[in-house]
C-alpha cells in the first residue's frame, strides 16, 4: 500500500508540472498574442498588461499580476480547504507563474482566432483537468471555483469556473471588442468540457435495465458468457400491478451488443433500457484511486 501511495503522489506532482506547462503555453503563446480573454486571473493579467502598456514598458508581466492576485485567495483557501490543499495549489500557482516567465512570447496561431479558440481551449482544458485530477488548482478563478464548490456541491468545479470566466470575458469585451470575446466563449466551452471529461473519466461503460419474465435465464447467461455481475431489483408494474424482477448490469460498450443479443435470444418480449455509465469503479472496471491523498 505504501508503494502505491508514493506512486500516486509522484503521478500527482507530474500531472501538476505538465498541466501548468500546458496551461501556460496556451495563455502566453496563443491567448496573449491576440488578446483572447478566456477568463481566470491570467485573463485579468492580459487585461492589466494591455492597460498598463503605456505606463510600463511592455505592460505589467502576466506572471507578476497572477502572483499578486492570488494572495488574498490563498488566505481564504487556507482556512476553508486546509494546508494540504494549499500546498499543492501553491506549487501549481508558482509553476504557472514560472512557466509564464520562462516561455518565449511566440504567436503559435499567427493571429488566427479560430485556431486560437480551438487549440488554446484543448491545451488549457487538458492542462486544467490534469491539475484538478492531482487535487490542486492554479489559484485564480479555478481556486475560487473550488472554494465555491465547497458550498455549491451540486455544481462541478468546471461549471463554476465557466461562469466566473464568462464575467471576466465581458470585461475583455469592452477592451478588445466583440470578435475576440465571441471566440473566447468558444474556447471557454472547450476548456470546461475537456476538464470535466478528464475529471469524470473518458472510459464510458453501458448500464442496462432489463425487464423480462425469463430473468433467471438471462442473468445466468450474462454471468456465464460475459463474466459480468447482474443485480436483481424488486419491481412492480404500475399498470399491471404484477411483481417483477428487474435486472441491472454494467458492461463495456462492446459487451452491450452481446447483452442485447442474449436478451433477444431468450425473450423477444423483454423490455431493455440502455444508458451511459461514466467512471465505473470496482472489480472488472477502473480501479479505485486512493481518496486519502
Amino acid at each position: 500500500m505504501g508503494d502505491r501511495i508514493r506512486k500516486k503522489r509522484w503521478m500527482d506532482w507530474i500531472m501538476i508540472f505538465a498541466g501548468t506547462c500546458l496551461v501556460s503555453l496556451g495563455i502566453k503563446c496563443i491567448y496573449d498574442p491576440i488578446s483572447l480573454i478566456t477568463g481566470g486571473f491570467t485573463g485579468i493579467a492580459i487585461i492589466v498588461k494591455e492597460i498598463t502598456g503605456d505606463t510600463v514598458n511592455g505592460g505589467i508581466p502576466l506572471w507578476l499580476t497572477n502572483l499578486i492576485l492570488n494572495v488574498p485567495v490563498f488566505l481564504i483557501a487556507l482556512k476553508v480547504k486546509g494546508k494540504r490543499f494549499i500546498g499543492r495549489t501553491a506549487v501549481a500557482t508558482f509553476l504557472l507563474s514560472a512557466w509564464l516567465y520562462v516561455l518565449p512570447e511566440i504567436d503559435l496561431v499567427a493571429g488566427d482566432y479560430t485556431l486560437a479558440a480551438v487549440f488554446g481551449g484543448v491545451l488549457t482544458g487538458v492542462g486544467m483537468g490534469m491539475i484538478l485530477l492531482a487535487k490542486a488548482t492554479t489559484g485564480g478563478t479555478d481556486m475560487v471555483a473550488a472554494l465555491l464548490q465547497h458550498k455549491l456541491r451540486h455544481y462541478s468545479i468546471a461549471q463554476i469556473m465557466q461562469v466566473l470566466d464568462g464575467i471576466i470575458v465581458v470585461f475583455g469585451l469592452y477592451l478588445f471588442g466583440v470578435q475576440p470575446a465571441l471566440y473566447a466563449i468558444v474556447s471557454i466551452f472547450i476548456i470546461s468540457k475537456l476538464s470535466d471529461a478528464l475529471l469524470e473519466g473518458f472510459k464510458f461503460s453501458k448500464a442496462a435495465f432489463i425487464i423480462t419474465s425469463e430473468y433467471e435465464r438471462v442473468a445466468d447467461t450474462i454471468m456465464k458468457e460475459l463474466n459480468r455481475g447482474v443485480t436483481g431489483l424488486d419491481a412492480r408494474g404500475m399498470y399491471s400491478g404484477q411483481e417483477k424482477c428487474m435486472l441491472y448490469c454494467v458492461v463495456s460498450k462492446k459487451e452491450m451488443v452481446e447483452v442485447k443479443e442474449i436478451v433477444l435470444d431468450i425473450d423477444q418480449n423483454a423490455f431493455v433500457i440502455v444508458t451511459d455509465a461514466r467512471e465505473v469503479l470496482g472489480e472488472g472496471f477502473q480501479e479505485y484511486s486512493d481518496q486519502s491523498e
